[in-house]
C-alpha cells in the first residue's frame, strides 16, 4: 500500500466490560446511535459493537440477545447513513448459539473473528492477578463454527489475532481452504498477555499477511497506543479507535467521547498523507458488494 491511499477508520464504541456507571461508555440503542454518529461525523465509517444488558444496573454486563442487537444495530444505521457494521463474536465456551443468532438476525457487513487462543492474564503491581487467569478459547472448530454462518450470509470476517502465532494461523485457515479473501486481519497489541504496544512488530506482522488480505491495529491501552496508530497509518493499514479500546487522548487528557477519539485518529492519518474513506470507499476496499 502507499501512503496515499484511503484509510478505513473503524470505531470500537463500547466494548465488552466496562461499567458505564465509571466510563462513558455507550449502553442503550439510543446512546450507541449518538455515540457512533458523532464516531461517524468525525471519519469513521465501521462500528464495532458490543451488546450490553439493557436491564438497569446491569449495563455492564454483555448481551446476547437478538432482539437487543436489532434495535441497537438498526439505530445506528438509522444515524449513520452507509455505515458498515462490525459485530463481535467473542465468547468463552463452546457455545455459539448466542453470537451466531446476533449474526443471523442484523447481517452485519463484517464480523469479529478471533482466531487462535490466548491465556487471557493481567498481573497488579502487588503481585497479584487482576482476575482469575482464563482461557480465550478459539480452537479450529470453533472458528470454522463462525466461518460457516459468515459465508452463508456474506459477512467479512475480520480475523482478531493477539498474538504472532495467531497472525500465522490466520494464512494457514486460507492454505486449508478454510478462509478465502477477501478479509481483514487485526492485530491485536496491549493485551497484558498478548502483543505489546510495540511499533517495532508492525513490520514483522504485516509480512505474515497474504496480499490479497486488509490490516489494522488494534490498539489497547493509554498514550502509548498512539505512536502505534501513527506508525500503522504510514505503513498502509487501516485505524480503528474508540472507548473500547483506550480512554486516552494522545495529549494524555481523557476522552468523553468516542467522537473525539476518532477526531484525533483522523488527524494522525492525514499527518501521514492518508484520507479518511466514505463508506462506499470502504465497500470498495473490503470487497463488499
Amino acid at each position: 500500500m502507499s501512503q496515499n491511499d484511503k484509510v478505513v477508520i473503524s470505531c470500537a464504541l463500547t466494548g465488552v466490560l466496562t461499567n458505564p456507571q465509571k466510563f462513558p461508555v455507550p449502553v442503550t440503542p439510543e446512546e450507541m446511535a449518538q455515540s457512533a454518529k458523532e464516531a461517524f461525523d468525525a471519519g469513521a465509517s465501521v462500528m464495532h459493537i458490543h451488546i450490553r444488558n439493557q436491564e438497569p444496573g446491569l449495563g455492564h454486563l454483555p448481551s446476547w440477545d437478538p432482539d437487543v442487537c436489532e434495535e441497537i444495530t438498526d439505530a445506528i444505521r438509522d444515524a449513520c447513513p452507509g455505515v458498515l457494521m462490525n459485530l463481535t463474536t467473542g465468547v468463552v465456551g463452546d457455545d455459539l448459539g448466542g453470537p451466531l443468532a446476533c449474526l443471523e438476525r442484523t447481517k452485519p457487513e463484517l464480523a469479529a473473528l478471533n482466531s487462535g487462543s490466548l491465556n487471557y492474564l493481567k498481573a497488579r503491581s502487588n503481585g497479584q492477578w487482576a482476575w482469575p487467569p482464563m482461557l480465550f478459547d478459539n480452537p479450529v472448530e470453533k472458528v470454522e463454527g463462525y466461518l460457516s454462518v459468515m459465508r452463508e450470509h456474506n459477512i467479512l470476517p475480520e480475523c482478531e489475532c493477539f498474538d504472532t502465532g495467531i497472525v500465522r494461523s490466520v494464512d494457514l485457515f486460507r492454505q486449508v481452504g478454510m478462509l478465502t479473501p477477501p478479509y481483514n486481519v487485526s492485530f491485536v497489541m496491549g493485551v497484558a498477555s498478548g502483543m505489546p504496544t510495540h511499533p517495532g512488530l508492525l513490520p514483522i506482522l504485516i509480512d505474515e499477511v497474504h496480499e490479497d488480505a486488509n490490516w489494522q491495529v488494534i490498539a489497547i491501552g493509554r498514550q502509548e497506543v498512539w505512536e502505534l496508530h501513527r506508525e500503522a497509518a504510514k505503513l498502509g493499514g487501516n485505524l480503528r479507535t474508540g472507548l473500547e479500546d483506550t480512554f486516552y487522548l494522545p495529549n494524555g487528557e481523557r476522552a468523553e467521547s468516542n467522537g473525539v477519539l476518532i477526531e484525533a485518529l483522523a488527524s494522525i492519518a492525514e499527518e501521514a498523507g492518508r484520507s479518511i474513506a466514505s463508506p462506499d470507499e470502504a465497500r470498495e476496499i473490503f470487497g463488499i458488494a
